[in-house]
């Protein structure tokens, strides 16, 4: 009590100004708190009804109800306080000792908290059905259609040497055929066209 009192009569002014005893002070109340928090519960002498709080949660309650959490809130983030950064990381560590990260994020949501599950699973169902939709039509495309339309010889027609000519787009070309086909056109100068 006499030391807590100590600590919350300084104003902001004097913790800007504080003495070499007030900063002694200041460690000794975390290292004191550090060492009640890191007290391992005991279950055979903790055998209260279901649904009672344990004594690690008593000593919680009682911390935030004199002001220590709003304390320590300031020590973890005002910049000049950076010396108590491992007494306050320590001390909010043993605070959560006995809970999981679950509990932690599910911690009063309440009814925003089922809502938000009953809408997860919802849009889970929506995506796993439009999956099974995607998949459903890759089965019922054909497959992709090849561009090679196919090799043809044009008997009668000879190319350079004794061959016949091979023809190598689709039939349906066949009545634009020349032997110019797939030659680059000769460019004509300017002056030159007539």
């Amino acid at each position: 009590g006499g030391l807590w009192g100590a600590l919350t009569a300084l104003s902001p002014q004097d913790w800007e100004q504080r003495q070499e005893e007030d900063t002694l002070l200041i460690e000794r109340i975390l290292l004191l708190v550090r060492n009640v928090l890191h007290v391992p519960p005991d279950p055979t002498e903790e055998q209260g009804v279901d649904g009672d709080a344990s004594v690690h949660d008593r000593v919680l309650w009682a911390l935030h109800i004199s002001g220590m959490d709003d304390l320590l809130k300031f020590l973890a983030s005002a910049q000049v306080e950076q010396q108590w950064a491992l007494h306050v990381l320590e001390i909010i560590s043993l605070m959560f000792r006995d809970q999981s990260p679950e509990e932690l994020a599910a911690l009063g949501q309440g009814t925003a908290g089922a809502e938000h599950g009953e809408d997860t699973r919802e849009l889970e169902t929506l995506r796993q059905r439009e999956l099974a939709e995607k998949r459903a039509r890759a089965l019922q495309r054909p497959s992709r259609h090849s561009r090679f339309g196919g090799s043809y010889v044009l008997q009668g027609l000879k190319s350079i040497g004794d061959r016949d000519v091979v023809f190598h787009k689709g039939l349906h070309n066949l009545k634009s055929y020349t032997h110019d086909l797939g030659k680059e056109p000769r460019r004509v100068p300017r002056h030159r066209q007539a």
